[in-house]
């Protein structure tokens, strides 16, 4: 196949909306284009470095005698996504950052907007279904993560020189899916119909 700078992408967010969260066992994709389940909720903004993936494998050489390599041994695997959270008065986001039942919401009335009280504490982050969406002129490319948890989040700082944000990292769990052990699924199209 020729190089063809169609096949080059460069990440924009989709107008819909670029990161979705919803509750573990949500159905997901299995398409770059196909509609999501309702369950999968728009998490707003995110910073302007987009996405890091990032995928490690640990490995172990295992020698002979007079120190030639017999043998690598994979000992540990991880995907993790990092991003930066931008809506920080969004009650879908802090949900996502703090957990569910640290985030309690009182609807706007007559004399006050809506009311968000945030519980931070030690509790263990709950698991979650991610879908992150991105686009290319017709081109798409979306991340899946069925299984992943945040497992890491950033320094918040409150300045007037600045807007307040979360840098989460979300580690990605191996998940079964039609019989194969999978991480983070990506799903492309190139835009292009025949």
């Amino acid at each position: 196949m020729a190089s063809s700078v169609a096949n080059v992408f460069a990440a924009m967010p989709d107008v819909a909306g670029a990161l979705r969260r919803a509750p573990l066992g949500t159905d997901g994709p299995t398409s770059a284009t196909g509609v999501l389940d309702p369950g999968f909720v728009d998490l707003g903004y995110i910073g302007e470095d987009g996405f890091t993936e990032s995928n490690t494998r640990d490995t172990t050489k295992k020698k002979a005698f007079g120190g030639a390599t017999v043998k690598i041994l994979q000992t540990d695997y991880a995907s993790t996504i990092t991003f930066t959270f931008l809506e920080s008065l969004n009650a879908e986001v802090l949900k996502a950052v703090f957990g569910e039942d640290n985030v309690t919401v009182t609807p706007a009335t007559d004399t006050e907007g809506t009311q968000v009280t945030v519980d931070k504490n030690k509790n263990t982050l709950p698991h979650a279904s991610w879908v992150i969406d991105t686009i290319d002129g017709d081109a798409r490319y979306r991340s899946y993560i069925p299984d992943g948890q945040i497992t890491s989040i950033g320094d918040i700082t409150v300045v007037h020189t600045n807007t307040i944000a979360y840098q989460v990292t979300i580690e990605a769990f191996e998940v079964n899916i039609g019989g194969k052990l999978v991480n983070i699924r990506t799903f492309t199209d190139d835009g292009v119909t025949v």
